[in-house]
């Protein structure tokens, strides 16, 4: 079993940035690929941003590409999204997500084991 955990989240004007990290439990880190996914109220979770384990690759969501940066560190069993410029419409609650399998996938029902959430609020 791995237990995620989210923190960074918080308000920031738009144009700001923010630094989520979601921390995990085992040993077993490296073996993940991890991903981030959020949620705005009344809408469907998507897509964010995924990571391989060995870090040395990462794929991004459109919306999201050239502002976000995802990383990870397997020392500290720790995974990040950095966000930078930040839009009103990037406000929701962000989500980490921990993968078992190899494929690279946006689809939420690939990932087994999910973190309780960070909210981001951008104001105009």
């Amino acid at each position: 079993q791995v237990q995620l955990v989210e923190s960074g989240g918080g308000l920031v004007q738009a144009g700001g940035s923010l630094r989520l990290s979601c921390a995990t439990s085992g040993r077993t880190f490296s073996s993940y690929a991890m991903a981030w996914f959020r949620q705005a109220p009344g809408k469907e979770r998507e897509f964010v941003a995924r990571i391989n384990r060995s870090g040395d690759f990462t794929y991004y969501a459109d919306s999201v590409k050239g502002r976000f940066t995802i990383s990870r560190d397997n020392a500290k069993n720790t995974v990040y999204l950095q966000m930078n410029n930040l839009k009103p419409e990037d406000t929701a609650v962000y989500y980490c997500a921990a993968d078992t399998g190899r494929l690279p996938s946006r689809n939420l029902r690939t990932y087994d084991y999910w973190g309780q959430g960070t909210q981001v609020t951008v104001s105009s």
